[in-house]
């Protein structure tokens, strides 16, 4: 059984395993055209809702708690 390669390197669960994290993108560069409250959002971590948890497990499987 294969995890998802593109999942398992954006996506880290947490300690409990019942919810995951991110980094969002679009931060690394060209940020002087885009506004400060932007880029402060999109240094901020986000986390899954509860509609995308159980798909987020299927996808890491056996690697979901990781």
């Amino acid at each position: 059984m294969k995890s998802h390669s593109g999942t398992k390197k954006r996506w880290r669960s947490l300690g409990s395993g019942d919810a995951f994290k991110r980094g969002h993108a679009a931060r690394a560069h060209l940020n002087v055209s885009k506004g400060s409250d932007r880029v402060n959002r999109l240094g901020n971590t986000a986390y899954s809702s509860g509609a995308q948890t159980p798909k987020l497990k299927k996808r890491l499987l056996p690697y979901g708690t990781s």
